[in-house]
């Protein structure tokens, strides 16, 4: 019982320190507690201080901003108002200018009105007086006037006309003498026959066949002539169409190649060169655009351009003509300001119409301009391919660069094959084409047809008339005759004065 008392009593006395201990404990947390607080609120009082401090200073400097901007705008609106004082004074100032222009006018009408009416009167006391009308006075003097400078104008054009021949002929020369010193191309003249060498006779019989089944069918499927014993030793393809001709001629030397030679195998062999000879016609459309440099062709366009491989006008082969045109054209555009772009597609394309003359109605030039136009090519490259002879009128630069350079590479020595037969008949043309004028004593073709001299009569061609009628002969020259370059007409006018002493 005592150990409970005991217990009890011990237990009392230890709750008790504790809470002694606790109370001490809370009072010292309560007055730690209030130094912090007091702290905490000093220095929150700083900070609203300084903040006061601040935002008094901000709004200060905003009040003096917006002091000067309410000045700013004070001197905008005095300004504002002083050019619309300045601006309704002129407009004052204007109404008066125009009343008094008006006014004016008024007067300066019926001033005219008064001069008409005093020249009318004029006039006609001048009819009056001379006995002729006005039409009658202006005739007469005209021909008193022609008469007496019809000399000095005679001299006056013929000297003009020297001078222009001399500066253009200068000029153009040295354009066209740098343009050729920049594109020289090899000349190659083609036939309308190929010829095969054969390996030995055993190929020629394979060749015709038993029966000649075998060139038979080669002749019916090409549509190209085939002649073996014409030339010993040789197989040789004839056909006005090259393409023809170029199939013919790689079917045969893959028939030779191959040693099988009959119908079966010459229709396979056919259709493979047929497909090949397209390929190479793509192929040679392709390289001379880029070879010229002319990007975006359409591909139906190169495709008749790539024909020309294999065709000729008067042996000259016509891809490299376009070729060669299309480099000299870009070198004369150049030099005399024509589209360089415009003159090189033109050139290569001008003669894509020869690739369909068999097959469309027309002459090439036409149908040139034409596919061109279907095919979508730009119109200024369409006209001045379709306007390189001299059928058409050429409008535009690069339609005359296009026929400068047409002739450039058709007509130096040795690009085309004529004839003398042609010559001749060429020569005797261009003479008798001069002798259609009335006036004409003498006519003679000179230069390889390159000049024609005409020698006229004296007592019925004059001075004047003997330039009119070289004109109007290179005019006839020009719309009836086919030729390569030009042809320069010399007007021959000789008059003597005889007399005898006695």
């Amino acid at each position: 019982m005592l150990e409970v008392l005991l217990a009890i009593a011990g237990l009392a006395i230890g709750f008790g320190s504790n809470a002694v201990i606790t109370k001490r404990r809370i009072g010292s947390a309560e007055i730690k507690a209030e130094k912090e607080l007091e702290k905490a609120k000093k220095e929150a009082n700083r900070l609203i201080e300084k903040a006061r401090e601040e935002s008094s200073k901000e709004i200060d400097e905003t009040r003096k901003a917006e002091h000067a901007r309410r000045g700013e705008l004070k001197d905008l609106e005095k300004r504002l108002v002083s050019r619309e004082e300045n601006l309704d004074r002129k407009l004052d100032e204007l109404d008066k200018r125009s009343e008094t222009l008006r006014k004016h006018e008024d007067e300066v009408d019926q001033l005219k009105n008064e001069i008409r009416e005093i020249r009318g009167k004029q006039q006609e006391k001048l009819e009056k007086i001379a006995k002729l009308t006005k039409t009658e006075a202006a005739e007469k003097l005209m021909q008193m006037t022609e008469r007496d400078i019809k000399d000095d104008l005679t001299g006056l054009v013929a000297k003009l006309q020297n001078e222009a021949k001399e500066t253009a002929d200068e000029k153009a020369a040295v354009i066209i003498t740098t343009a050729m010193e920049r594109m020289a191309s090899e000349v190659t003249a083609e036939r309308t026959i190929t010829s095969l060498k054969l390996s030995d006779e055993e190929m020629k019989g394979r060749i015709i066949g038993k029966e000649g089944r075998n060139i038979q069918a080669l002749q019916r499927a090409t549509g190209v002539d085939i002649m073996v014993d014409d030339t010993p030793g040789y197989v040789v393809l004839s056909s006005f169409d090259p393409v023809r001709r170029e199939v013919a001629r790689q079917t045969m030397e893959m028939l030779m190649k191959d040693g099988r030679i009959h119908p079966g195998r010459i229709e396979e062999v056919i259709t493979k060169a047929q497909k090949q000879v397209e390929k190479d016609v793509i192929r040679a459309g392709e390289d001379a655009a880029r070879e010229v440099g002319v990007v975006g062709i359409p591909k139906e366009v190169l495709q008749l351009l790539g024909e020309l491989k294999y065709r000729t006008s008067y042996g000259q082969n016509v891809l490299k003509h376009s070729t060669e045109m299309a480099h000299i054209a870009g070198v004369i555009a150049d030099e005399v300001g024509a589209d360089v772009k415009i003159c090189k597609y033109a050139a290569l394309t001008h003669d894509m119409g020869k690739a369909l003359s068999h097959k469309v109605e027309g002459k090439h030039h036409h149908i040139s301009g034409e596919m061109l136009r279907k095919y979508g090519a730009p119109e200024p490259v369409a006209l001045a391919a379709e306007q390189h002879h001299d059928d058409m009128e050429a409008t535009s630069l690069e339609a005359l660069v296009i026929r400068v350079v047409d002739a450039v590479s058709a007509a130096r020595p040795g690009a085309r094959n004529v004839s003398a037969e042609n010559f001749g008949d060429r020569m005797r043309e261009l003479e008798n084409v001069a002798n259609g004028f009335p006036g004409i004593e003498k006519s003679y073709a000179i230069s390889a047809g390159r000049e024609i001299r005409i020698f006229v009569k004296p007592q019925s061609i004059d001075d004047l008339s003997a330039i009119k009628l070289a004109r109007d002969i290179a005019t006839k020259i020009e719309s009836t005759m086919q030729y390569p370059g030009t042809i320069k007409v010399n007007v021959i006018r000789e008059t003597r004065a005889i007399e005898f002493a006695k």
